[in-house]
Parts: structure tokens; C-alpha cells; sequence
């Protein structure tokens, strides 16, 4: 978007890591839950994701519309904030993506692992 990586950027990566840590414990948590109901591990991720899927979108998607007008402030005592805003809102949407994909993907190779080690 034209702004360079600031001080306020890695605030709003810092600010992001606690989303991502956020949902992805949510998962795993459900995850491990369900194993412990008695679900093999396969049906337990596929389960979690399914059910923790609204919550992991939704905590995306408020925190993205919710800094739409920041991200969109073009006064001169905003400027400053814009960083933060970029670095969260494009964060978000992306950590969405990795939570829903990568980490089922994670805990199913970890799985795997696990039964051939």
C-alpha cells in the first residue's frame, strides 16, 4: 500500500500474533478435546475445523472491518497509524487461511509421525 515498515508496523504484528495464537488454540484445543471424547485423530481435526471455523472467520473478519476506517484515514494526525492498521488487517486475513489450512494440516502430520515413530 505504499508505507514502509515502521515501528508501528511491528506493533501491529505483535497485536497479530496474539490473534493467531488466539485461534489457533481454539482449534487445538477442540481438537484434542474430541480425541479425548474417543474420535480418531483424522475425524477429531476435520470435526474442529468444521465447528471452530465461524469463530476463527468472524474474529477475522471484525477485526478487518473494524480497522477499514483507519486503514482508509487520510488525515495527517492518523498517518502514524496506518502501518498498524495494514500489518493487522492483511495479517488477519491471512492467518485465517493458515489456521484453517495449515494447522489441521500440522496436526494431522504430527499424528502420522507420532504412530510410525
Amino acid at each position: 500500500m505504499g508505507h514502509t515498515l515502521t515501528s508501528n508496523s511491528m506493533f501491529g504484528m505483535v497485536a497479530l500474533s496474539g490473534i493467531v495464537i488466539n485461534g489457533t488454540l481454539v482449534l487445538t484445543n477442540k481438537v484434542n478435546q474430541l480425541v479425548a471424547n474417543g474420535l480418531d485423530h483424522y475425524t477429531a481435526i476435520i470435526t474442529a475445523s468444521i465447528n471452530r471455523f465461524r469463530a476463527i472467520v468472524l474474529t477475522s473478519v471484525t477485526t478487518t472491518i473494524g480497522l477499514l476506517p483507519m486503514l482508509m484515514e487520510t488525515s495527517e494526525q492518523a498517518l502514524f497509524l496506518v502501518p498498524f492498521a495494514i500489518a493487522l488487517t492483511f495479517g488477519s486475513i491471512t492467518s485465517t487461511f493458515i489456521i484453517l489450512y495449515v494447522i489441521p494440516c500440522s496436526h494431522a502430520i504430527s499424528y502420522k509421525l507420532r504412530c510410525k515413530g
